[in-house]
Order: C-alpha cells, then sequence, then structure tokens
C-alpha cells in the first residue's frame, strides 16, 4: 500500500531516446536547462509513467506503450485535454498540464508532461495507511470532489466534443465486449451472461457529465498533511458519460471480498471500527453534492462497472501474456477477471428478482 509510488530504473521494454526528449522539452518548457533524470513509476498503468527531475523541477510524462495496441485505447492526447480545460477552467484538483507532444518520433509515442505532486496515494479505500481519524474526511472529500466534476459544465470549458452526450452506457458495453473478446483467453460463463444483460437492462435515465472512468482511492492524491484530495490522476478511461457510472465504479470495494486477491474489496471489513462510510452513507453525501433525491437502476450501474473492470482486467491479463504490459504483477490479474464478472452477474441477477 504505497504512501508514496515506487520508483524504478526505465523497464527494458520502456526505454527512449532521453536526449530527444531534452532537446523537446527544451522548447516546450521555457527555462527547462539542461539536466534530466529519468525514473520510471511502478505500478498499474497501462500507459507507462516517468519521473524527469531537471533543473527547472520535477515532471511526470506519460506516453502510450510501445508495440500494438487495442484501437481506441491509451489515448494519452485525450487525458491531456481534460486535464488541460479542467486545469484552466475549474477548481477540480487536477496536476498543472505543461506540454502535450502528438509527435511519434520524439520518443516513440505520443505523450504529454504535467508537474509532479508531492502528496499521498493509498491504493485501498479501507485507507489503514491513513490515521483512523483521517479516514471518513479522505472519503468524504474523493466524494465531494467527484460530485464537482460531474457538475462542470462540459460546453462552458470547452469540452462539448469530448464524447457523445448521450447513450454512454449502451456505447461502453458495446466497446468493452469488443475488446473483451478481442483479449479473450479462457472460457467465461460470467462475462457471456452479462453480454447478453447488459444491452436488454440500460440505465432508464440518461445524463452527461464529464466521466473519469476509473475513480478510486489509487488514482487520488491527498495532500500530505491532511485528508484532502489535491489531485485526481489518470484520465485515460475519461469521456463524456453517465456520471453514476463514476459513483457506481467508487462503490465496487463495497462488492468484493476484502480477501481477494488484488480486488481493494471491503465486503467483510468491519466499517465502523475502521471509520469509513458504508455505500449508503456515501451514495447519500454524493446525492446531497449534486441535488439528487435518489438514484434509480443503481444495480445496473454496479453490474455494468463490474463488466467493464473484467473486460479491463482481462486486456491487462493478455497484453502480459504477449510480454507487454506495463506492469510485472499482470499475470497474477488474469485470475481476477472471472471472479469480477461473477460478483457483477450475481448483482445483475439478484437486481432483476429485487
Amino acid at each position: 500500500m504505497a504512501m508514496n509510488p515506487e520508483l524504478v530504473d526505465v523497464l527494458p521494454a520502456h526505454q527512449f531516446d532521453e536526449d530527444s526528449l531534452r532537446t523537446w522539452l527544451q522548447q516546450a518548457i521555457p527555462g527547462f536547462g539542461t539536466k534530466l533524470d529519468v525514473q520510471q513509476f511502478q505500478g498499474g498503468q497501462s500507459n507507462p509513467t516517468f519521473l524527469l527531475d531537471t533543473d527547472s523541477g520535477q515532471y511526470v510524462l506519460r506516453k502510450k506503450p510501445p508495440g500494438k495496441t487495442l484501437p481506441s485505447a491509451h489515448m494519452v492526447e485525450r487525458e491531456y485535454k481534460v486535464m488541460r480545460a479542467l486545469f484552466e477552467h475549474t477548481n477540480v484538483p487536477v496536476p498543472t498540464t505543461r506540454a502535450l507532444c502528438e509527435d511519434s518520433n520524439i520518443i516513440g509515442t505520443p505523450f504529454y508532461v504535467m508537474d509532479f505532486l508531492e502528496g499521498r496515494i493509498v491504493n485501498h479505500p479501507a485507507l489503514r495507511a491513513l490515521d483512523r481519524q483521517e479516514r471518513m474526511s479522505a472519503h468524504r472529500s474523493a466524494i465531494d470532489t467527484l460530485a464537482a466534476l460531474h457538475s462542470v459544465d462540459v460546453n462552458q470549458i470547452g469540452l462539448g466534443d469530448y464524447g457523445r452526450p448521450e447513450g454512454y452506457v449502451a456505447r461502453q458495453v458495446s466497446r468493452w465486449t469488443k475488446q473483451y473478446l478481442a483479449s479473450k483467453t479462457d472460457e467465461m460463463p460470467a462475462m457471456d451472461k452479462l453480454m447478453k444483460w447488459l444491452p436488454k437492462n440500460l440505465p432508464s435515465t440518461d445524463e452527461c457529465a464529464i466521466a473519469h472512468g476509473d475513480y478510486r482511492f489509487g488514482n487520488l492524491m491527498l495532500a500530505p498533511d491532511k485528508p484532502d484530495v489535491i489531485a485526481i490522476l489518470d484520465w485515460e478511461l475519461s469521456t463524456l458519460g453517465h456520471p453514476l457510472a463514476d459513483l457506481a465504479y467508487y462503490c465496487l470495494p463495497y462488492h468484493l471480498p476484502s480477501d481477494m486477491e488484488g480486488s481493494r474489496g471491503l465486503l467483510g471489513e468491519d466499517l465502523e471500527a475502521l471509520g469509513v462510510p458504508t455505500e449508503q452513507e456515501t451514495i447519500a453525501r454524493y446525492c446531497q453534492q449534486t441535488g439528487r433525491d435518489g438514484i434509480a437502476d443503481w444495480h445496473v450501474f454496479l453490474a455494468f462497472s463490474l463488466f467493464r473492470l473484467a473486460a479491463i482486467v482481462q486486456g491487462v491479463y493478455a497484453r502480459a501474456l504477449q510480454g507487454n504490459a506495463a506492469n510485472a504483477d499482470a499475470l497474477q490479474v488474469g485470475k481476477r477477471a472471472s471472479q469480477l464478472a461473477e460478483a457483477g452477474w450475481k448483482i445483475a441477477s439478484e437486481g432483476d428478482r429485487s
């Protein structure tokens, strides 16, 4: 449970021409200087991420992975666009973006550079790495930050074209069905059932907001000295979409066992003893912050989120089998896809009866 991200020497598969990068940065960032030391963040990013130590400060570089990637995945240009718009026009906390390079000749793939932030990242929503008295405040800050993101007027900040404003869940079901089938390795009956069930059980109401797509504690940075979110990280899956899909994804730990390898689940934990909110408290606070009087079709959003996560996990696993994933633990990840799909199917089939 890293409070500070782990840094390693750049992995052999992800090495690039650092001199070429230095020359580009000297033109892109005023006063950049000549020093450039590069290390790689170890962790779950599918877009390799690097720390740049320079004369003008520390920066973070995110790039597309090398090799062949699935269509429409790893769009670092989109990450840059959404963070830039939020940074310039809103109070939603994001890192300061510096420069985007769409020319693959510089380091082999497109990339962007943003400021490095000092802070704490806690992956597990039980937040054991924090003092108990900080945990409730950290969860509330995470929910309030999500509500603030969903309250942004996309047209006003120039993101009206960041995705299609309607039909998000239907499109996502279709997209992740294709991605799953493209990276399928073993039979997974629960995925087959969800792929049939979801298109027939789409949410009854459609809404449009900036959907982060991977909103969880591992992608939030807390201030070094207080339980406040100072940055939302990893915008790779963001688009215009249904805000409740983000909320359901954030609530998935309430539906996953705490002893499931790598799932960051809270099922089986004593939430009160931990000092973290229940799912009902989380939903109530989100509703209060966004002016809602309740949520319809909650089981659909949960089942969809588990289906989508299972498809993402399967993709990571398939890339690991080809030897091209960003994380050494990817092979262990493969087992999780079917567990996630089974949890999703359980919610879907029980929700139909309730």
